[in-house]
This record gives structure tokens, sequence and C-alpha cells, in this order.
């Protein structure tokens, strides 16, 4: 029996594994890492919006020093809109960079009518000083593989803050570290109302019981939510 001649449009289908199903399709590679462009920010010109606006009306009426910063894209989907550069919250804080304003004014409400009052209750000595881990970096979500490194963190938008530890006026330095598991129970409660009240106050709030990445400081965060661990 002689065999019919295929078409020859048929034939490199039928060569290459193609036609049929003959070859897995090759996989889709990869997104990259979340980077800035190498090129630096775009600075945007947008309106304030009216809740931002009484954000900052809110600072002022608190008397929170700040200084309003620029709409910046900076690529690779970090964006950095409606931010300060807190100044004077009545506390120093190090290591502070851009935050948007509704984080920023939550984050001076927590420290002012909870974690002061907190120190000076149950451990018997003034808070002096908090030591931040910062807030915006163009990065993914860390200790969740190359997953989490494709995914957009809040940190990336401005809208997280880390808390590593408070510094006393007596001298001693409460880190999340040591002291979250403490073998005192004064500090150990004193992490427990802080964290308490950060749930009660921030969208997000991540700490060591989380995972191994938030072993040493609180993550806080106004993204999506309520979470809180």
């Amino acid at each position: 029996m002689r065999l019919r001649r295929l078409p020859a449009v048929l034939l490199p289908l039928l060569l290459s594994g193609c036609l049929f199903g003959g070859d897995e399709q090759r996989p889709t590679p990869a997104p990259a890492p979340i980077r800035p462009r190498a090129s630096g920010p775009v600075t945007l010109h947008r309106p304030t919006p009216p809740e931002i606006q009484a954000c900052f009306t809110d600072l002022v009426r608190e008397q929170v020093r700040y200084s309003p910063l620029p709409d910046r894209d900076y690529g690779g989907g970090c964006v950095v809109t409606d931010s300060v550069q807190l100044l004077d919250i009545g506390v120093p804080v190090a290591g502070l960079k851009a935050m948007r304003c509704p984080l920023a004014e939550t984050f001076t409400g927590w420290v002012r009518y909870a974690v002061a009052p907190a120190a000076h209750q149950i451990l018997g000595s003034d808070l002096v000083r908090i030591e931040s881990f910062g807030t915006y970096a163009c990065r993914g979500v860390i200790g969740r593989g190359e997953e989490g490194a494709r995914t957009i963190s809040e940190h990336a938008l401005a809208n997280a803050v880390d808390v590593g530890a408070f510094i006393l006026a007596d001298g001693r330095r409460i880190s999340v570290t040591t002291g979250w598991r403490s073998d005192d129970p004064a500090v150990r409660e004193f992490f427990e109302v802080i964290h308490r009240s950060a749930c009660k106050r921030f969208k997000t709030v991540l700490g060591p019981d989380y995972n191994a990445a938030h072993h040493d400081h609180l993550h806080l965060d106004m993204g999506k939510g309520p979470f809180c661990r």
C-alpha cells in the first residue's frame, strides 16, 4: 500500500514535535526579583488626595514635626506616594525613611499611646529611643523564597516599618531578639501589650511567631489585612 504524501506545510510541524502534542511546551520564565529602575526614580505630578490632606492636618494637630516628600516611581513596582519624613514624634526613632502619611500617623499614635506608657508602667522606666530597621525599600517579600522575592512588599510602597529595639532611660535596651521570649516576665508582658496594641492599629503585624525572617523585629504595615501574628 502506498502512503499518501503529506502536505509540505505539515512536515516541519511533525519534525518539531509541535503537532499532536509530541513535545511539552517550554515553561514560561519566572519573573525577575523586584528591583528599582537603574536610571533612577521618576517624579510624579499628581494632586494630593483629600484624605491625605486630612492626614497632614492631623499630624500638625498632634504636634508632629515632619517634611512632606515628593511622589516618586522607582520602577519595578516600587512607588512612593503621599509620604512624609518624620522629624520629631516626641521620641527619637532611628532608621526612618519615607512613610506614607497614614502609616506615619498610626506609628506615632502607637509609640505615644502604647509603647511609651507600657515601658513606664511595666518596665518602670521611660522610653527614650526606638531603633527601627527602616521603612521604604524597593524589594519583594522576605522569608517566602522565590515567590516572595517576586511579590511586592509593603516596604516598596513606603507602607511598612520594622522595629527592632526600645531604649529606656535607665540604659536598658529591650530588643525583639532577646526580649520576645525573655526569662523576665515583665519584658514578655511589655511585648505582649505593645503587640496587642499594634494589632488593633495596623493592618498587618508580624513578629517572631510568624516566621524566622521576623525573629529580630516587628513588621508593621498599613496594607492588606487584618493579619496579626
